[in-house]
């Protein structure tokens, strides 16, 4: 449905997870084998690898679809999640700036979302980085974190970024830099204050996000002060995940950087604000990362906040900010992440 960090294993699809834990509430027939260290054993892919990732999909959003057909009628459920999220959200109260670039290759374009109401307020700017396990995601498809956060009172900035194998890591860090430094320079022009910068990220994009937050070399190449950022928001994200087990992740990682790309080991103290929020029912992206993450900062001193949301999964990490969705939350399970995250900006 939404980015995760799947990762191919040799029963179908293994997670960043510590745990060695069975994926919980899963159809026999979705479910992985059990899963040691961070992900599977290196495996080629079998053959039926695409049917387990389309059954866990479909499994996590069977009660999506059956909403979507008490809520709108019937034909809505044919359309893919994104999609159906896509098209219900509202085009009023925000205005989209699209087909804007911070470089020039085809993955560096970038969308802005300007609220219309009150357009003489110096508002904050969210920079979001959507997931995909590092290697798909395009910012079209999350217009519907774009309408919730403007609908906030935010100015929303989501880039597209190379992704693997047109790059391997640090390439995508490279990307995630330039967009910040893009959307810095550009605040004013969209009825932001540059110095109420904040990074968000979802699974993928949350390591990102953090990274760029911890590691503060990546901000510093981009030409920006190592107080830029005035927070940083990371949703079911990987911040701790070696060593790595599989082959696809080893090769979007690579041995020469791999020890450079993990957000935990950045902390030093000093950091923006942070928010961390995790689904404990995430089987994805395991939430041990989050503690680990949490724990690790506030040794430093660093000023961290953790959410933590009973009922959601990894992919409702994120589609627990859709307003459509949150209009449905008698009938789906969604967690009050966007509350969450609004107060998290509000306040700082």
């Amino acid at each position: 449905m939404f980015g995760s960090c799947f990762a191919p294993g040799r029963n179908g699809w293994a997670s960043l997870d510590n745990t060695a834990e069975v994926p919980r509430r899963m159809h026999p027939r979705c479910r992985p084998g059990r899963i040691q260290g961070n992900v599977a054993p290196d495996h080629a892919l079998p053959p039926t690898f695409v049917k387990t990732e389309s059954c866990m999909r479909k499994q996590s959003l069977r009660l999506l679809a059956g909403a979507s057909i008490l809520a709108t009628g019937i034909g809505w459920a044919y359309l893919h999640p994104l999609a159906w999220l896509n098209a219900m959200v509202p085009r009023t109260g925000h205005t989209r700036f699209s087909q804007l670039a911070y470089g020039a290759d085809p993955r560096q374009g970038i969308d802005v979302y300007v609220p219309t109401a009150n357009p003489t307020a110096r508002r904050p700017m969210v920079v979001f980085f959507y997931g995909g396990s590092w290697q798909g995601g395009l910012r079209a498809d999350y217009r519907f974190v774009g309408q919730a956060l403007s609908s906030r009172g935010m100015v929303v900035a989501i880039p597209d970024y190379r992704v693997f194998p047109q790059v391997a890591f640090p390439g995508f860090m490279e990307d995630a830099a330039a967009a910040v430094r893009w959307a810095r320079d550009h605040a004013a022009v969209y009825g932001a204050d540059p110095d109420r910068l904040f990074l968000a990220g979802h699974s993928a994009g949350a390591q990102i996000a953090l990274l760029l937050a911890t590691d503060r070399s990546w901000l510093a190449r981009a030409g920006l002060p190592s107080h830029a950022l005035a927070g940083v928001i990371g949703l079911a994200g990987p911040y701790d995940f070696l060593p790595l087990r599989d082959s696809t992740l080893e090769r979007i990682f690579p041995a020469s950087q791999r020890t450079a790309s993990q957000p935990i080991d950045f902390v030093r103290g000093g950091e923006p604000p942070i928010l961390l929020g995790v689904g404990m029912r995430d089987d994805i992206v395991d939430p041990g990362n989050t503690e680990r993450m949490a724990a690790r900062l506030r040794t430093h001193g660093d000023a961290v906040q953790v959410r933590r949301y009973p009922r959601l999964t990894h992919e409702m990490m994120v589609g627990s900010l859709a307003t459509p969705l949150i209009a449905l939350k008698r009938l789906i399970p969604v967690g009050p992440v966007l509350d969450d995250v609004t107060d998290f900006v509000d306040a700082h």
